[in-house]
């Protein structure tokens, strides 16, 4: 699994255009929504300033990049396990990273519009854990599924972290893609556009830090 720059995500956005050869992650399972894991254990407290979100974009030539913060959010851990944990991303913080001046401040306007994922109505998105397995292959230690809530709509998804716990710390990192248009994004998603499609496939990186 190649380190991203999650959710989701989520974003999993894009108003863009990408190459062929864009950044990509696991393909994240996606199911109708599930029930969150009540959890058991300590509350470790997800820290804003340790943890991010970002995002690609792709199309048939180009591609745009960016980020989302996460606000708050909470981790349980019992026995040096993850058993559950939820947290928020500001979907108004949204910010293009690979363009400046007039072209950024107006592709961030588009995203964060009703085309996209529009942030007056649904400022915020939110994953929440429903079930975490170990993994015993390359791709991570864990498999983590959730609902992941964006705009109106809420999935499931379920994709490979990597998970490290200690007696103050949680620390995960996740890479992979969503299907943007199966939240209700389906802005550009018509293959006729030809250089002006854009890929339904959003690729979300999550760094997430927990402090007890």
């Amino acid at each position: 699994m190649k380190k991203i720059s999650f959710l989701i995500i989520t974003g999993a956005v894009v108003m863009l255009a990408a190459c062929n050869n864009a950044p990509k992650g696991e393909e994240a399972k996606v199911a109708e929504t599930q029930e969150v894991a009540a959890g058991t254990g300590s509350d470790y407290k997800v820290a804003a300033d340790g943890s991010s979100l970002a995002w690609i974009g792709a199309g048939p030539t180009k591609q745009h990049n960016g980020t989302l913060k996460i606000t708050e959010g909470t981790l349980k851990v019992e026995n040096n396990a993850l058993t559950a944990g939820s947290f928020t991303v500001d979907v108004n913080s949204l910010t293009d990273l690979d363009l400046t001046g007039e072209f950024k401040g107006k592709l961030e306007g588009h995203l964060k519009s009703a085309d996209f994922f529009d942030v007056e109505k649904h400022p915020t998105a939110k994953f929440e854990i429903t079930k975490v397995e170990a993994l015993t292959d390359t791709t991570g230690t864990h498999s983590i599924s959730g609902n992941l809530t964006l705009k109106d709509s809420t999935k499931n998804i379920t994709f490979p972290a990597k998970v490290t716990i200690s007696e103050t710390e949680v620390n995960a990192t996740a890479n992979f893609n969503i299907d943007r248009t199966l939240w209700g994004v389906n802005y550009g998603n018509d293959k006729s556009l030809k250089d002006k499609f854009i890929k339904p496939e959003v690729n979300i990186s999550v760094v997430l830090k927990a402090t007890k």
